[in-house]
């Protein structure tokens, strides 16, 4: 005959007895590890920039390479991770509540799961805290990559010679401009910010589009050879060399921004990858914090 919870012989499950109807995060421990977690990470990023910036020089060979400074700001990020989460973990793990009627299978997962939640929380917290600088280096990012894509070396061009304040090391449309009615004689040099501004949107416009349309080249010849004060042949020779030199300043500015755009995926891979490492990490050390809690 079946037995029911009446019947007498019948023993309830002692798990049944003991279930709790708490949760069995200990959200202080979590909590303060987070905390440890989030503060370590502050306190070694901090001494890396500083050691960082003790290792890069303004001066010609002088300082590390820009190798050297990138590889170890990665090894750096690891070495902060595995600090950081690993003390944050442990201590999550040593302050949780003993939970003496669960398996001790229950026990480590638990613990694990500790130990994630303080990774999970205190790296929640962080980008929240950073969440403006971050939005406005990928805005102005998208915005430098778009002006890139768009207008070539024209946009980069005005904006070093902005920022060089038009001095000998910048490079600008301008230049470009007076290049091309600069009058063979000096002497008879007059002002010509009449026409410039004019050349200037012209160079542009062609730097931006790839090509200088036929009627722009015409108009442009015989503006030149009017007032550089040459023939059309070498006015035409002139406008092809600084053509040339745009072009060049164009192909190397797009290759800047390449190797930009290509250290930037690396960085953020290797970023990405590390914390991995510090989630691993404090999951791994809240276990042994909870087993030491249990002794």
């Amino acid at each position: 005959m079946q037995r029911t919870e009446s019947a007498p012989g019948y023993v309830q499950n002692p798990s049944v007895l003991s279930e709790s109807t708490r949760s069995a995060v200990s959200w202080g421990a979590v909590i303060a590890g987070a905390v440890i977690g989030a503060a370590l990470t502050a306190t070694l990023i901090t001494g890396g920039a500083g050691l960082g910036f003790l290792a890069a020089s303004p001066w010609r060979n002088d300082g590390a390479s820009g190798t050297t400074i990138a590889v170890g700001t990665v090894v750096w990020l690891f070495v902060t991770q595995i600090v950081a989460y690993g003390i944050a973990g442990y201590v999550a793990g040593r302050l949780r509540t003993k939970w003496p009627d669960a398996r001790r299978d229950e026990v480590y997962f638990r613990d694990t799961a500790h130990g994630f939640l303080v990774w999970a929380l205190s790296s929640v917290v962080g980008l929240a805290l950073l969440g403006s600088t971050a939005a406005s280096v990928v805005s102005g990012t998208a915005k430098a990559g778009a002006s890139m894509a768009g207008a070539g070396t024209a946009a980069v061009a005005v904006a070093a010679g902005q920022a060089g304040g038009g001095g000998d090391n910048g490079f600008s449309i301008d230049y470009f401009a007076d290049a091309l009615l600069r009058r063979t004689d000096p002497d008879l040099t007059d002002n010509q910010s009449d026409v410039r501004g004019e050349v200037t949107r012209m160079l542009g416009r062609s730097l931006a589009q790839g090509e200088l349309s036929d009627e722009d080249q015409a108009y442009l010849v015989k503006l030149i050879s009017q007032r550089a004060g040459v023939s059309e042949s070498e006015a035409q020779a002139r406008l092809t060399q600084v053509r040339k030199a745009a072009d060049e300043v164009e192909v190397k500015a797009r290759e800047i921004a390449d190797e930009a755009r290509k250290a930037a995926a690396t960085f953020f891979l290797w970023a990405f990858a590390s914390l991995l490492l510090g989630a691993f990490v404090a999951s791994f050390a809240a276990t042994f914090g909870g087993r030491a809690r249990d002794l």
